[in-house]
């Protein structure tokens, strides 16, 4: 049985460059964990793609997202397993990794149009946001969808048993 054709939306770091070439434009570009989704994500993810002509979601490795300080147990879900969450989403064009502690590194390879993050950052304080501002592109926060979160999910969890 051959995989869903979403699984091509998943490339290795390496290919993203030419993959994001040939992705409808502006470009758009998001990163996070996105450990268990939920409503919250979804939302973000659809009007972060609103914004542009195609979505560009980075996912923190493994690695990287233990240590976001999240808990010793976190992801929950591995970073392959995310990436198919992530890819089987319509307004999600394409998803790819970065180890590193940011996407910075990355955001300058790529560069996208636009910056997207959640509403809980502060969009000039960011060292990406200065990246995607020296060539051109636009940094903006969207609004959490308020009550959602993977962290409040998982401690939710956890005090049922």
């Amino acid at each position: 049985m051959s995989k869903p054709v979403f699984f091509d939306k998943i490339v290795a770091r390496e290919e993203a460059p030419a993959r994001v070439a040939a992705l409808a434009r502006p470009v758009v570009f998001t990163n996070g964990v996105f450990d268990v989704l939920h409503r919250g994500h979804a939302t973000y993810l659809a009007r972060a793609r609103e914004l542009g002509g195609s979505l560009v979601l980075a996912l923190n490795t493994d690695a990287s997202a233990r240590r976001l300080g999240k808990g010793p147990d976190r992801p929950l879900n591995n970073e392959e397993d995310r990436a198919v969450l992530m890819a089987a989403l319509e307004s999600v064009s394409l998803v790819t990794w970065f180890d590193e502690n940011t996407p910075l590194e990355l955001i300058a390879e790529l560069k996208p149009d636009i910056l997207v993050k959640g509403g809980d950052y502060d969009m000039e304080k960011l060292a990406e946001t200065a990246v995607v501002k020296a060539y051109g592109g636009q940094a903006l926060a969207i609004p959490f969808v308020e009550g959602y979160s993977t962290t409040a999910l998982v401690k939710k969890i956890r005090s049922a048993n």
